[in-house]
């Protein structure tokens, strides 16, 4: 690249929002032997916003344009490249959201490398591990913006990835980001394929592996029964501190929409009386302390029922609740992953890398049955 010169702006490009590729992933799940068999393979069924079902739509929709593609990146690796001057590596855990990449062999899959277009292994060169040094920054940053010619560039990730090394997750960690979708981010040894959620190469342990579950009914059903329940969180957290936990065995299921993770299923409420004496009783309503439990009751054992089909079997009730500080993990965590993969060389471990971060906080107790902000 030409310091002299400005970059010139990319063209237009398919987001994660995109669903156009759905014939082209009904493709791949067949030439895989099913979506089971493609979710054991890459860790995932297959996803419309999926690398590999996208490159499949431009090879079957504008063969020209494809057949004069020199490379293929994801925006973590082409923003590597952009650095290094040259063409940057996609990485294990990026890599892994593709529904192309074996995640037993950290190998393209020639199953879904073939199903998806011809002659794509060249286009897309060997995946690397998460913490590689690729190269030294180009001239272009050294001249432009005065970085160091001996600035090491490692392999650049995606957000969630950067994220499970921001929060510094360990085997056993479970972090949920409580958002407009919820997010569960996993630690895992020993992921079983499922038809729900994603499982990618862990980012700083490469023999482990992450599990990513996102929610679409997160914040915007808590704050629709704030609303109804007294319009503010404090009288929220009011009602939810004078309810015990197990709510007497009322328990409420609400999708205000249709679920990512159950794409068949129904929108609307569902609010549940468990007794010991009449079974389960459906019931029109709650009072208002006993809806804000149940709602989100409801919801946090749905996360773990979904968490525990990927894997994740570790018991954590009564077990210690922590925030961190950052609230953008995603760049403390590329900054994390920078430093450990200059020190990786030397043998150091990502954690003991990190070991001087700020530590999480415990904010609440052990109960969840704290002012909720």
């Amino acid at each position: 690249m030409d310091p002299e010169q400005q970059l010139s702006h990319i063209l237009q490009s398919p987001v994660w929002m995109d669903s156009s590729s759905r014939t082209q992933c009904d493709a791949l799940e067949r030439a895989a032997g099913g979506a089971l068999r493609l979710s054991e393979i890459t860790g995932s069924k297959a996803y419309e916003r999926f690398t590999g079902n996208q490159i499949s739509k431009v090879f079957h929709t504008r063969p020209e344009e494809f057949y004069q593609t020199e490379r293929i990146s994801l925006v973590s690796s082409f923003a590597a490249s952009l650095f290094l001057g040259k063409y940057a590596a996609i990485d294990f855990s990026d890599g892994s959201g593709m529904n192309l990449l074996d995640l037993s062999s950290k190998a393209w899959s020639d199953v879904c490398l073939d199903a998806c277009a011809p002659g794509l292994r060249p286009l897309l060169a060997d995946p690397v591990d998460s913490s590689s040094v690729l190269g030294s920054v180009c001239l272009y940053f050294v001249k432009r913006f005065g970085f160091s010619e001996t600035c090491s560039v490692v392999a650049f990730t995606g957000d969630n990835p950067a994220s499970l090394a921001g929060m510094r997750l360990q085997p056993g960690d479970v972090a949920v980001s409580l958002g407009t979708s919820d997010t569960v981010f996993l630690w895992l040894q020993y992921p079983q394929p499922a038809l729900e959620g994603h499982v990618f190469i862990n980012p700083v342990q490469p023999e482990h592996y992450m599990a990513l579950l996102c929610f679409k009914n997160g914040s915007l059903v808590r704050e629709r029964i704030r609303d109804q329940t007294g319009g503010s969180w404090d009288k929220f957290s009011s009602a939810l501190s004078s309810s015990p936990l197990g709510n007497n065995g009322n328990i409420g299921l609400y999708f205000d929409v249709m679920e990512i993770l159950r794409q068949h299923a129904a929108c609307g409420a569902l609010m549940l009386t468990i007794t010991s004496f009449a079974g389960v009783l459906q019931v029109a309503s709650f009072p208002p302390h006993t809806e804000v439990r149940a709602l989100l009751e409801g919801q946090f054992l749905s996360r773990r029922l979904h968490s525990e089909r990927l894997g994740y079997h570790i018991y954590v009730f009564n077990a210690p609740v922590f925030t961190i500080d950052s609230s953008n993990s995603a760049c403390l965590g590329s900054a994390y992953r920078a430093l450990h993969g200059l020190l990786k060389q030397s043998g150091v471990s990502f954690f003991d890398a990190v070991k001087n971060g700020a530590e999480p906080k415990l904010p609440w107790r052990r109960r969840i049955q704290q002012p909720i902000r």
